[in-house]
Protein backbone atom coordinates (compact mmCIF):
# COMPACT_ATOMS: atom_id res chain seq x y z
CA UNK A 1 0.00 0.00 0.00
CA UNK A 2 1.26 3.63 -0.56
CA UNK A 3 2.55 5.65 2.13
CA UNK A 4 -0.89 6.00 4.75
CA UNK A 5 -1.69 9.90 4.45
CA UNK A 6 -3.34 11.61 7.75
CA UNK A 7 -5.83 14.12 7.07
CA UNK A 8 -5.03 17.54 8.64
CA UNK A 9 -7.99 19.07 10.73
CA UNK A 10 -6.37 22.63 11.64
CA UNK A 11 -7.80 24.47 14.84
CA UNK A 12 -6.35 28.23 15.45
CA UNK A 13 -7.15 28.44 18.82
CA UNK A 14 -6.31 24.73 19.54
CA UNK A 15 -2.86 25.87 17.58
CA UNK A 16 -2.68 29.07 20.18
CA UNK A 17 -3.28 27.19 23.03
CA UNK A 18 -0.62 24.84 22.55
CA UNK A 19 1.68 27.59 21.70
CA UNK A 20 1.30 28.96 25.00
CA UNK A 21 1.90 25.42 26.93
CA UNK A 22 4.96 25.46 24.64
CA UNK A 23 5.99 28.83 26.24
CA UNK A 24 5.59 27.97 29.95
CA UNK A 25 8.25 27.08 32.08
CA UNK A 26 8.46 23.46 31.99
CA UNK A 27 8.85 23.13 35.93
CA UNK A 28 6.50 21.80 38.52
CA UNK A 29 7.35 23.68 41.88
CA UNK A 30 9.25 26.94 40.40
CA UNK A 31 8.18 30.50 41.76
CA UNK A 32 8.52 32.25 44.89
CA UNK A 33 7.31 30.97 48.23
CA UNK A 34 6.20 32.70 51.06
CA UNK A 35 8.35 35.43 52.16
CA UNK A 36 9.46 35.27 55.41
CA UNK A 37 7.65 38.26 57.59
CA UNK A 38 5.10 38.68 55.18
CA UNK A 39 1.69 39.14 55.77
CA UNK A 40 -0.63 35.59 55.92
CA UNK A 41 -3.52 36.06 53.40
CA UNK A 42 -6.98 35.51 54.79
CA UNK A 43 -9.27 33.13 54.05
CA UNK A 44 -10.92 33.25 50.95
CA UNK A 45 -14.63 34.04 50.90
CA UNK A 46 -16.86 31.04 49.30
CA UNK A 47 -19.22 32.58 46.92
CA UNK A 48 -22.13 30.61 46.15
CA UNK A 49 -22.92 29.46 43.35
CA UNK A 50 -25.77 31.31 41.44
CA UNK A 51 -28.57 29.25 39.78
CA UNK A 52 -28.28 27.25 37.04
CA UNK A 53 -24.43 28.05 36.94
CA UNK A 54 -21.47 25.73 36.34
CA UNK A 55 -17.94 25.20 37.32
CA UNK A 56 -15.98 25.21 35.26
CA UNK A 57 -17.48 26.62 32.80
CA UNK A 58 -17.35 24.13 30.11
CA UNK A 59 -19.85 21.34 29.17
CA UNK A 60 -19.66 18.27 31.80
CA UNK A 61 -18.53 15.63 28.93
CA UNK A 62 -15.70 17.60 28.12
CA UNK A 63 -12.14 17.50 28.77
CA UNK A 64 -12.02 20.69 30.97
CA UNK A 65 -14.39 18.52 33.32
CA UNK A 66 -15.39 15.38 34.05
CA UNK A 67 -14.72 14.27 30.41
CA UNK A 68 -16.26 11.60 27.79
CA UNK A 69 -19.42 9.45 28.40
CA UNK A 70 -17.35 5.89 28.47
CA UNK A 71 -20.85 3.55 28.38
CA UNK A 72 -23.33 2.47 30.97
CA UNK A 73 -22.29 -0.20 33.78
CA UNK A 74 -24.85 -2.89 34.68
CA UNK A 75 -24.48 -4.98 37.63
CA UNK A 76 -23.97 -8.20 34.89
CA UNK A 77 -21.10 -6.11 33.43
CA UNK A 78 -17.44 -6.21 33.73
CA UNK A 79 -17.19 -2.75 34.35
CA UNK A 80 -19.33 -3.31 37.72
CA UNK A 81 -15.96 -3.78 39.80
CA UNK A 82 -15.24 -0.20 38.83
CA UNK A 83 -17.72 0.98 41.60
CA UNK A 84 -17.38 1.08 45.28
CA UNK A 85 -20.47 1.33 48.19
CA UNK A 86 -19.88 4.29 50.18
CA UNK A 87 -20.78 3.54 53.69
CA UNK A 88 -20.11 6.93 55.38
CA UNK A 89 -22.32 7.53 58.45
CA UNK A 90 -21.73 11.16 57.91
CA UNK A 91 -23.60 11.11 54.47
CA UNK A 92 -27.74 10.32 54.22
CA UNK A 93 -28.11 8.02 51.06
CA UNK A 94 -32.24 8.42 50.03
CA UNK A 95 -31.98 5.30 48.65
CA UNK A 96 -35.85 5.42 47.00
CA UNK A 97 -34.95 2.30 44.86
CA UNK A 98 -34.03 0.39 48.15
CA UNK A 99 -31.46 -1.08 46.65
CA UNK A 100 -28.61 0.47 47.20
CA UNK A 101 -27.52 1.90 44.51
CA UNK A 102 -27.11 5.30 45.33
CA UNK A 103 -24.38 4.20 47.98
CA UNK A 104 -22.39 2.40 44.43
CA UNK A 105 -20.14 5.09 42.67
CA UNK A 106 -16.23 4.91 41.39
CA UNK A 107 -13.74 5.49 43.53
CA UNK A 108 -13.20 9.25 42.60
CA UNK A 109 -16.39 10.10 42.96
CA UNK A 110 -16.47 8.70 46.19
CA UNK A 111 -13.27 10.63 47.77
CA UNK A 112 -14.75 13.73 46.37
CA UNK A 113 -17.94 12.81 48.38
CA UNK A 114 -16.79 12.09 51.47
CA UNK A 115 -14.22 15.17 51.71
CA UNK A 116 -17.75 17.29 50.76
CA UNK A 117 -19.04 15.45 53.64
CA UNK A 118 -16.90 16.82 56.44
CA UNK A 119 -17.05 20.52 54.64
CA UNK A 120 -20.57 20.59 54.91
CA UNK A 121 -20.49 19.48 58.45
CA UNK A 122 -18.10 22.10 59.28
CA UNK A 123 -20.09 25.04 57.42
CA UNK A 124 -23.10 24.03 59.07
CA UNK A 125 -23.16 22.11 62.04
CA UNK A 126 -25.64 19.45 63.06
CA UNK A 127 -26.12 19.40 59.33
CA UNK A 128 -24.89 16.77 56.87
CA UNK A 129 -24.38 15.89 52.89
CA UNK A 130 -27.44 14.28 51.60
CA UNK A 131 -27.31 12.22 48.24
CA UNK A 132 -30.50 12.04 46.19
CA UNK A 133 -28.88 9.80 43.14
CA UNK A 134 -26.17 8.36 42.25
CA UNK A 135 -25.49 4.72 40.49
CA UNK A 136 -28.18 4.78 37.82
CA UNK A 137 -28.97 0.99 37.15
CA UNK A 138 -33.06 2.22 36.05
CA UNK A 139 -32.29 4.20 33.23
CA UNK A 140 -34.51 7.23 34.58
CA UNK A 141 -31.53 9.84 33.53
CA UNK A 142 -30.88 11.25 30.15
CA UNK A 143 -28.93 9.26 27.09
CA UNK A 144 -25.20 9.35 28.51
CA UNK A 145 -25.75 10.84 31.77
CA UNK A 146 -22.51 10.10 34.25
CA UNK A 147 -25.05 8.51 36.47
CA UNK A 148 -24.78 5.39 34.69
CA UNK A 149 -21.15 4.91 35.46
CA UNK A 150 -21.35 5.66 38.88
CA UNK A 151 -19.93 9.27 38.24
CA UNK A 152 -22.22 11.45 39.49
CA UNK A 153 -24.36 12.48 42.05
CA UNK A 154 -27.21 14.63 42.81
CA UNK A 155 -27.08 16.27 46.23
CA UNK A 156 -28.58 18.36 49.07
CA UNK A 157 -28.35 18.94 52.49
CA UNK A 158 -30.07 16.84 55.45
CA UNK A 159 -32.13 19.94 56.56
CA UNK A 160 -33.11 20.45 52.78
CA UNK A 161 -32.60 24.01 53.33
CA UNK A 162 -32.82 25.75 49.36
CA UNK A 163 -31.07 28.61 50.85
CA UNK A 164 -27.87 26.51 51.41
CA UNK A 165 -27.47 24.98 47.95
CA UNK A 166 -25.31 27.95 46.11
CA UNK A 167 -23.18 27.32 48.94
CA UNK A 168 -23.35 23.42 48.74
CA UNK A 169 -22.95 23.66 45.39
CA UNK A 170 -19.22 26.08 46.05
CA UNK A 171 -18.01 23.69 48.61
CA UNK A 172 -18.45 20.18 46.54
CA UNK A 173 -16.22 22.53 43.77
CA UNK A 174 -14.09 22.57 46.49
CA UNK A 175 -13.82 19.22 47.55
CA UNK A 176 -12.33 18.77 43.93
CA UNK A 177 -15.53 16.98 41.70
CA UNK A 178 -14.54 17.95 38.25
CA UNK A 179 -17.79 19.39 36.89
CA UNK A 180 -20.80 21.16 39.46
CA UNK A 181 -24.11 22.24 38.53
CA UNK A 182 -26.38 24.05 40.07
CA UNK A 183 -29.36 21.99 38.16
CA UNK A 184 -32.28 22.34 40.03
CA UNK A 185 -33.84 24.25 43.16
CA UNK A 186 -34.46 20.86 44.70
CA UNK A 187 -30.68 19.72 44.02
CA UNK A 188 -27.12 20.12 43.11
CA UNK A 189 -25.71 18.12 40.24
CA UNK A 190 -21.75 16.76 40.98
CA UNK A 191 -19.69 14.49 38.61
CA UNK A 192 -15.99 13.37 38.63
CA UNK A 193 -13.55 12.19 35.69
CA UNK A 194 -13.17 8.89 34.72
CA UNK A 195 -10.94 6.22 36.63
CA UNK A 196 -8.95 5.44 33.77
CA UNK A 197 -9.56 7.96 31.22
CA UNK A 198 -6.93 10.41 29.83
CA UNK A 199 -9.16 13.27 31.54
CA UNK A 200 -8.20 12.01 34.88
CA UNK A 201 -4.44 10.29 34.31
CA UNK A 202 -3.40 12.94 31.82
CA UNK A 203 -2.26 10.79 29.36
CA UNK A 204 -3.25 7.28 27.04
CA UNK A 205 -1.95 3.50 27.97
CA UNK A 206 -1.25 0.19 26.89
CA UNK A 207 -1.49 -3.26 29.16
CA UNK A 208 1.99 -4.31 29.83
CA UNK A 209 1.88 -7.57 28.25
CA UNK A 210 1.51 -5.50 24.92
CA UNK A 211 4.27 -6.00 22.34
CA UNK A 212 6.43 -4.63 20.00
CA UNK A 213 8.64 -5.18 17.43
CA UNK A 214 12.27 -4.02 17.58
CA UNK A 215 15.11 -2.96 15.10
CA UNK A 216 16.50 -6.40 15.36
CA UNK A 217 13.08 -8.11 14.61
CA UNK A 218 12.50 -9.49 18.46
CA UNK A 219 9.04 -8.69 19.71
CA UNK A 220 9.34 -7.42 23.42
CA UNK A 221 6.26 -6.58 25.63
CA UNK A 222 6.29 -3.23 27.09
CA UNK A 223 6.80 -3.88 30.68
CA UNK A 224 10.46 -4.93 29.33
CA UNK A 225 10.82 -1.82 26.88
CA UNK A 226 13.09 0.61 27.71
CA UNK A 227 14.19 4.09 26.91
CA UNK A 228 17.10 3.81 23.98
CA UNK A 229 15.28 0.82 22.25
CA UNK A 230 14.56 1.59 18.41
CA UNK A 231 10.94 0.09 17.88
CA UNK A 232 8.22 0.17 14.72
CA UNK A 233 6.63 2.98 13.67
CA UNK A 234 4.80 5.42 11.19
CA UNK A 235 6.94 8.45 10.29
CA UNK A 236 5.85 11.24 9.14
CA UNK A 237 5.19 10.74 5.68
CA UNK A 238 3.09 7.45 6.66
CA UNK A 239 5.49 4.80 5.91
CA UNK A 240 7.04 2.14 8.49
CA UNK A 241 10.11 3.40 10.32
CA UNK A 242 12.08 2.51 13.37
CA UNK A 243 11.72 5.38 15.75
CA UNK A 244 13.87 6.04 19.49
CA UNK A 245 11.89 5.30 22.46
CA UNK A 246 12.59 8.22 24.28
CA UNK A 247 10.64 8.45 27.67
CA UNK A 248 7.75 7.06 29.56
CA UNK A 249 4.36 9.16 29.36
CA UNK A 250 2.79 6.75 32.43
CA UNK A 251 4.32 3.84 33.67
CA UNK A 252 2.51 2.11 36.29
CA UNK A 253 3.39 -1.90 36.64
CA UNK A 254 0.92 -2.88 39.25
CA UNK A 255 -1.98 -0.95 38.37
CA UNK A 256 -5.24 -2.55 37.07
CA UNK A 257 -6.78 -0.67 34.52
CA UNK A 258 -9.93 -0.51 31.84
CA UNK A 259 -8.80 -1.02 28.08
CA UNK A 260 -10.88 -0.92 24.67
CA UNK A 261 -9.74 -3.73 22.75
CA UNK A 262 -9.97 -3.30 18.57
CA UNK A 263 -10.20 -6.59 16.65
CA UNK A 264 -9.60 -7.19 13.17
CA UNK A 265 -9.83 -10.23 10.84
CA UNK A 266 -8.44 -9.56 7.66
CA UNK A 267 -5.57 -9.67 8.75
CA UNK A 268 -6.30 -10.63 12.29
CA UNK A 269 -4.98 -7.97 14.45
CA UNK A 270 -5.68 -7.43 18.18
CA UNK A 271 -5.09 -4.08 20.04
CA UNK A 272 -5.60 -2.95 23.66
CA UNK A 273 -5.46 0.93 24.71
CA UNK A 274 -7.19 2.80 27.40
CA UNK A 275 -10.22 5.00 25.80
CA UNK A 276 -8.83 8.38 25.13
CA UNK A 277 -5.69 7.05 23.66
CA UNK A 278 -5.25 7.69 19.74
CA UNK A 279 -4.96 5.52 16.82
CA UNK A 280 -6.02 6.58 13.13
CA UNK A 281 -8.85 5.31 11.48
CA UNK A 282 -11.06 5.58 8.16
CA UNK A 283 -14.31 5.64 7.88
CA UNK A 284 -14.48 4.13 4.45
CA UNK A 285 -13.03 3.16 0.91
CA UNK A 286 -13.53 7.26 0.17
CA UNK A 287 -11.47 8.31 3.07
CA UNK A 288 -9.09 5.61 2.45
CA UNK A 289 -7.62 7.04 -0.43
CA UNK A 290 -8.24 10.75 1.40
CA UNK A 291 -6.19 9.56 4.52
CA UNK A 292 -6.57 8.38 8.17
CA UNK A 293 -7.27 10.67 11.12
CA UNK A 294 -6.70 10.31 14.54
CA UNK A 295 -9.56 8.82 16.43
CA UNK A 296 -9.70 7.96 20.10
CA UNK A 297 -10.30 4.36 20.73
CA UNK A 298 -13.56 4.71 22.68
CA UNK A 299 -15.12 6.03 19.37
CA UNK A 300 -13.98 3.61 16.82
CA UNK A 301 -16.51 1.70 15.56
CA UNK A 302 -17.00 -1.89 13.87
CA UNK A 303 -16.73 -1.46 10.04
CA UNK A 304 -14.38 1.65 10.07
CA UNK A 305 -10.34 0.40 8.89
CA UNK A 306 -7.33 0.92 11.26
CA UNK A 307 -3.36 0.86 10.05
CA UNK A 308 -1.76 -2.44 10.80
CA UNK A 309 1.35 -3.73 9.99
CA UNK A 310 1.67 -5.33 6.76
CA UNK A 311 3.88 -7.05 4.18
CA UNK A 312 5.01 -4.86 2.61
CA UNK A 313 4.77 -1.71 4.51
CA UNK A 314 1.36 -0.46 6.58
CA UNK A 315 -2.28 -1.53 5.32
CA UNK A 316 -5.88 -0.93 6.30
CA UNK A 317 -7.79 -3.68 8.27
CA UNK A 318 -11.47 -3.64 8.73
CA UNK A 319 -12.07 -3.49 12.61
CA UNK A 320 -14.80 -6.70 13.45
CA UNK A 321 -15.55 -6.05 16.83
CA UNK A 322 -14.77 -3.30 20.09
CA UNK A 323 -15.04 -4.93 23.26
CA UNK A 324 -13.61 -3.80 26.20
CA UNK A 325 -11.75 -5.76 29.50
CA UNK A 326 -9.43 -4.74 32.44
CA UNK A 327 -5.63 -5.83 32.15
CA UNK A 328 -2.54 -5.46 34.47
CA UNK A 329 -0.03 -2.42 33.90
CA UNK A 330 -0.36 1.20 31.77
CA UNK A 331 2.46 1.84 29.76
CA UNK A 332 2.96 5.01 27.26
CA UNK A 333 6.30 5.18 25.33
CA UNK A 334 7.01 7.98 23.91
CA UNK A 335 8.63 7.62 20.56
CA UNK A 336 10.82 10.10 18.50
CA UNK A 337 8.28 10.23 15.50
CA UNK A 338 5.20 10.33 17.94
CA UNK A 339 3.89 7.04 17.18
CA UNK A 340 4.46 3.27 17.81
CA UNK A 341 3.07 0.63 16.19
CA UNK A 342 1.55 -2.30 19.08
CA UNK A 343 0.15 -5.51 18.50
CA UNK A 344 1.26 -5.01 15.05
CA UNK A 345 -1.51 -1.71 15.05
CA UNK A 346 -0.18 1.54 14.31
CA UNK A 347 -1.19 3.53 16.87
CA UNK A 348 -0.14 7.38 18.25
CA UNK A 349 1.70 8.01 21.61
CA UNK A 350 -0.82 10.27 22.63
CA UNK A 351 -4.38 10.64 24.31
CA UNK A 352 -7.27 12.97 24.93
CA UNK A 353 -6.90 15.84 22.30
CA UNK A 354 -7.41 14.53 18.79
CA UNK A 355 -4.69 16.21 16.96
CA UNK A 356 -1.69 14.41 16.40
CA UNK A 357 0.41 17.02 14.63
CA UNK A 358 -0.37 19.62 17.51
CA UNK A 359 0.58 16.85 20.45
CA UNK A 360 3.48 16.43 18.59
CA UNK A 361 4.17 19.86 18.39
CA UNK A 362 3.35 20.29 22.02
CA UNK A 363 5.85 17.49 23.00
CA UNK A 364 8.46 18.85 21.10
CA UNK A 365 10.43 20.38 23.91
CA UNK A 366 10.43 16.90 25.29
CA UNK A 367 11.58 15.01 22.92
CA UNK A 368 14.19 17.48 22.48
CA UNK A 369 15.74 17.21 25.82
CA UNK A 370 15.73 13.95 25.98
CA UNK A 371 16.89 13.17 22.11
CA UNK A 372 19.97 15.44 23.06
CA UNK A 373 20.56 12.88 25.87
CA UNK A 374 20.17 15.14 28.84
CA UNK A 375 17.13 13.44 30.38
CA UNK A 376 17.34 10.30 32.23
CA UNK A 377 17.11 6.77 30.65
CA UNK A 378 16.36 5.54 33.94
CA UNK A 379 12.10 4.68 33.25
CA UNK A 380 10.35 5.99 36.65
CA UNK A 381 6.90 5.06 37.91
CA UNK A 382 3.96 7.05 37.75
CA UNK A 383 2.81 9.47 35.12
CA UNK A 384 5.61 12.21 34.00
CA UNK A 385 5.71 15.64 35.09
CA UNK A 386 5.57 17.16 31.34
CA UNK A 387 2.06 16.14 30.40
CA UNK A 388 1.06 16.56 33.87
CA UNK A 389 1.81 20.31 33.24
CA UNK A 390 0.59 20.94 29.82
CA UNK A 391 -2.86 19.61 31.27
CA UNK A 392 -2.92 21.61 34.67
CA UNK A 393 -2.02 24.71 31.96
CA UNK A 394 -3.87 23.42 29.21
CA UNK A 395 -7.25 23.32 31.99
CA UNK A 396 -6.75 26.84 33.35
CA UNK A 397 -7.07 28.32 30.05
CA UNK A 398 -9.90 25.92 28.77
CA UNK A 399 -11.87 26.88 31.87
CA UNK A 400 -11.30 30.61 31.43
CA UNK A 401 -12.21 30.63 28.08
CA UNK A 402 -14.89 28.40 28.11
CA UNK A 403 -13.40 26.75 25.00
CA UNK A 404 -12.34 23.02 25.04
CA UNK A 405 -10.55 21.39 21.72
CA UNK A 406 -12.81 17.89 21.73
CA UNK A 407 -16.17 20.10 20.99
CA UNK A 408 -19.34 21.19 22.41
CA UNK A 409 -20.65 18.41 24.70
CA UNK A 410 -24.08 18.16 26.11
CA UNK A 411 -24.22 18.89 29.50
CA UNK A 412 -26.32 18.47 32.33
CA UNK A 413 -27.06 15.33 34.42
Amino acid sequence: MAAARLRPRPRLRLSLLLLLLLLAPAARGCGPGRVVGSRRRPPRKLVPLAYKQFSPNVPEKTLGASGRYEGKIARSSERFKELTPNYNPDIIFKDEENTGADRLMTQRCKDRLNSLAISVMNQWPGVKLRVTEGWDEDGHHSEESLHYEGRAVDITTSDRDRNKYGLLARLAVEAGFDWVYYESKAHVHCSVKSEHSAAAKTGGCFPAEARVRLENGAQVALSALQPGDRVLAMGEDGNPTFSDVLIFLDREPTTQRAFHVIETLDPPRRLALTPAHLLFTANNHTELATGFRATFASQVQPGQYVLVAGVPGLQPARVAAVSTRTAPGAYAPLTKHGTLVVEDVVASCFATVAEQRLAQLAFWPLRLYHSLSWGSRTPGEGVHWYPQLLYRLGRLLLDEDSFHPLGMAGMGS
